[in-house]
Order: structure tokens, then sequence, then C-alpha cells
């Protein structure tokens, strides 16, 4: 099943959107670009509240919009998150997650309380009025009352934008966990590419109203000059499972033979399905595995291909045993001084402090 979508929508005399593409319905799907590139705009039309004379919007084999045919939101079963709650005050938590579900049909209920606020971690939220929350408490029911629609599709409009790093950094495997755990397609607006890399399983890459490029999100980080690296630079995103906590805070990720060591916050069970992300200028490269060394992960690696230097820094793509990539970024004398060639075995350092799960 596909969303189909075709947009032209005009905004003063300088800025036209302009799309034509078609989407798999699975998975989470971003829409990447500066601000002002059309983005919410694009997700304004396929949720209806954005309406457009030249669009038509197909989702699956429902017709949502097409010449003068056009099904408004309330009939779309859309969950919506802005970056601002949209909370009742005057209801408590447990009332505002059952005001969308209580009016959901019964035949249409897909998700349910118990699993939605077990997802979240809010049942001991339930209780509290909206203004006894914080700002990633409120996001989190506000994801929470929008699943309990039991929604066709989840359209987030950068839920993170108006919270603090601290809170960004809490919220984000509630994200992730909902994106994994609530069956629910969904298409996420953001602007900062860590949100992407930790979230997205395909990108939109948008400029001046139209889309440049689709590409899965392993696509998108094997090219050297892709968007996601403009600001923090090359970035490498592993996916594996996450172990529990030894005594000592470190937790194993990954099969044996690429094992990493995560040093990783709580006690809870293990196993879990994570990613991890890492910055290409923090990996370094050896050709024998290090000795009394305080960097504890030498994972082995075979290059892929040594791109060419862009400012005085050469990114060396590498594969892991699993066949992940992995991204280093060193000096075109490291290069030359170890002799660094496409096919080598050699082995990845990585500093276990910048492994975030």
């Amino acid at each position: 099943m596909t969303l189909q979508l075709q947009a032209r929508l005009r905004h003063g005399s300088d800025f036209e959107l302009k799309v034509d593409c078609e989407l798999p319905l699975h998975g989470v799907t971003a829409l990447f670009g500066r601000s002002g590139c059309g983005k919410t705009s694009l997700l304004r039309i396929i949720a209806g509240l954005e309406r457009v004379a030249d669009a038509q919007v197909r989702f699956g084999d429902q017709i949502w919009q097409a010449k003068k045919q056009f099904v408004p939101l309330h009939q779309r079963r859309i969950g919506l998150v802005f970056q601002e709650h949209s909370l009742l005050p005057h209801l408590s938590v447990r009332d505002n997650l059952l005001y969308g579900y209580k009016r959901t049909p019964v035949a249409l209920r897909r998700l349910h309380p118990p699993e939605v606020t077990a997802m979240l971690d809010i049942d001991d939220l339930l209780e509290r009025r909206i203004d006894q929350l914080s700002g990633g408490q409120r996001q989190r029911i506000s994801l929470g009352r929008a699943l309990l629609i039991s929604p066709q599709l989840l359209l987030l409009d950068e839920p993170m934008a108006a919270l603090d790093t601290q809170t960004k950094s809490e919220i984000m495997p509630f994200l992730a966990r909902m994106a994994a755990q609530a069956g629910v397609p969904i298409i996420m607006v953001s602007h900062a590419p860590e949100e992407v890399e930790r979230l997205a399983d395909r990108i939109i890459f948008m400029h001046n109203g139209h889309i440049q490029r689709i590409e899965t999100l392993q696509q998108a980080l094997a090219r050297p000059d892709s968007p996601l690296f403009a600001d923090a630079g090359a970035v490498s995103v592993l996916e594996g499972r996450l172990g529990a906590a030894g005594e000592d805070g470190m937790r194993p990720f990954g099969p044996p033979q690429a094992r990493l060591w995560v040093l990783g916050p709580g006690s809870d069970a293990g196993q879990q399905n994570v990613r991890l992300r890492l910055l290409a200028k923090d990996v370094s490269l050896s050709l024998v595995e290090p000795r009394q060394i305080s960097i504890q992960n030498h994972l082995p690696v075979t290059i892929e291909c040594i791109h060419p230097p862009h400012n005085y820094r050469t990114l060396v793509a590498c594969r892991t045993a699993e066949g992940q990539l992995l991204l280093a970024e060193v000096t075109p004398r490291a290069v030359s001084q170890l002799s660094l060639a496409a096919g080598q075995r050699i082995y990845a350092l990585i500093k276990s402090v910048v492994l975030l799960a």
C-alpha cells in the first residue's frame, strides 16, 4: 500500500511547492530540509488541513483528494502531533487520552489504552492535570492521544522543536519505541539530522518547495555529500540489540563478531533493538588491534572505499563483520602513512562515551 501525492501550491511571488511522489506506507518517513522548504505545507496537504485546488492525495485505495473530491481531516483517520501540544487543560491525562478513543468506532479500534500507556511509560501520570506535566510528558501524552484514535497514518510536525536538549534526549526513546511497536506508518517533519538518523527508515529531501530525492536512511548515509552531514559532519547509524547492563554499567551491543560496549543508563532488561549514532570524526583507524589503551571498542572492519579528500579530511567507508556501514574521518596523511586501501581489514577504534543508545 502506498501514499500517492501530487500537489502544486504557491505562496506569494517567491515560493512554489511542487511535488509528485509515491511513498510506501510502513515505518517512518522523514520530510527533511531547511526551514521554509515546504515540509509543513506538504504535511498539511496530506492531512487535509490545507485544501489546494491543484492537488491529488490517494491513501492506498482511498482517494482523499482529487479534483472536486475532498475528504476532510476527521474522516481521514489521521493522528496529528505538532510542536506545541494541543491537550485539553480542563481534563486529566486519562481523560485526554480517552477523548479520541471513545469517539473511535469499536470496530476500528486497534490500539488500546493499556498498551499505549505502557509503550509511552505514562501509567503514573494518568490522574495528573495537564499543568502538572513537564514539556516532555505533555508531548508523550499528545503522542498517546494521537495513537488512541487508531489512526491509519500518524503525522508529526517537528514534535521536539519546542523542547530543550535534555527533554529531547528523554523523549527520543519513546518516539523510537512508538515507531517500532505501534504498527502505524509515520510521516515526520524535521530539520534536525539527529532526529532523522535516530527514527527514520526513509527520507524525503526537500529544497525550495521541491523534492530533491527520496532515499532509505542507509542510502542517505552512504553518500559523503548527504544533507544530513551539513552541520555535524558525516555520521554512521548502527542497528542492533542492546543487552542488559553489567555491574560496571556497560551494555553489549550487536553480535559477538561485531560487539561494541555502550555506557547505558538504567538496569532494565536487555535485548532491545536500538540505533547507535556515531560521528565519523570520533572513529579512529588502526592496522592492528591495540593493547593497553583506554578505548574499549576495537571493531574489526573492512574498508569498502576511500572518498577523495575534502577540506583536508578523508572519509573512509568501512563495513562491519555483519555488513553495516561505519564511517571514519581521518587526515589524508593518515591514509598515506597507513597505506589504507579498499578491501583492507583493519580496526575501528570508538570511545564508548560517544555511543548514544
